[in-house]
């Protein structure tokens, strides 16, 4: 089912939480155009051509052999299936956040990566599993069970160990606290209060993990959303602007050229092109 949401197309989920398919049977009705999704995906790309691609927020990515990539709810995502193999799971939301513990795929998706070769012949006895029984009964606890399994050995590759647990925590929910109050907060004082430590503590976490700053990471969620709308061209600059909380159309030009290089009426005909 495809409803309008934001301007752009939202695929969601039905009646089902868990949903599978070979790329050869999504077919290009499934992959067709510019959309959204409201759920999780995380497809596994086993052969693929040599002009095989996707679109991930307005980039575009070329695809190899044994390419993995999750793309999480809200990214806008374009890609033409022609016969690639792979498989494509669609996971709610609810069952993503219990089975899979990868901090950076929780708001912002992760860009394909390459599956480790030793790693392989178990995450196809695991997707043969998934498949097998989603095939049959579909029984909810083990199928998020085997899906728990993929992604821990998907998740090794994503995100290393490392120390400062609490500090990543913390990072991991501002990244939660910004996708849902950008538009009315871009105040950095008011995601330090919300985690409870000061503005100058936050911005050293967030200089230490991302190297970055919160006005950045606002900034740059905010140039996303414009991105996202002005490339889908439902809505003009000025419905835009306001959309995105900035009452003056002008100085939102003036913010979206200052982190682009390119006025918003430019980059919105550059992109119908």
């Amino acid at each position: 089912m495809i409803t309008p949401e934001k301007e752009i197309p939202v695929h969601h989920l039905t009646s089902e939480e868990f949903q599978m398919s070979t790329l050869s049977a999504a077919g290009p009705e499934n992959f067709h155009d510019v959309h959204r999704h409201n759920f999780f995906e995380i497809i596994w790309f086993r052969e693929v051509y040599e002009y095989s691609h996707l679109e991930l927020d307005f980039e575009s990515y070329k695809l190899d052999n044994n390419q993995i990539c999750i793309i999480a709810p809200g990214q806008a995502f374009n890609m033409k299936i022609e016969g690639e193999e792979g498989y494509a799971m669609a996971i709610s939301r609810e069952i993503f956040n219990e089975a899979c513990d990868i901090e950076s795929v929780l708001t912002g998706g992760v860009l394909p990566f390459f599956l480790d070769p030793k790693n392989e012949k178990t995450c196809n006895t695991i997707i043969s599993l998934i498949e097998q029984e989603y095939k049959a009964t579909a029984r909810k606890e083990l199928l998020k069970a085997y899906l728990k399994a993929f992604c821990i050995i998907i998740g090794e590759q994503i995100n290393p160990e490392e120390p400062l647990l609490n500090d990543r925590q913390r990072v991991q929910e501002l990244v939660g606290l910004i996708e849902k109050h950008y538009i009315v907060h871009k105040e950095t004082s008011f995601y330090a209060e919300k985690l409870k430590i000061t503005t100058h503590h936050l911005n050293d976490i967030l200089r230490v993990l991302r190297g970055t700053t919160v006005k950045k990471m606002i900034s740059q969620r905010l140039i996303l959303e414009a991105k996202r709308e002005l490339s889908f061209g439902a809505l003009t600059v000025k419905e835009i602007a306001f959309k995105l909380g900035f009452n003056d159309t002008s100085y939102f030009s003036r913010f979206f050229k200052k982190h682009t290089g390119q006025t918003p009426d430019y980059f919105k005909n550059n992109e119908k092109r």
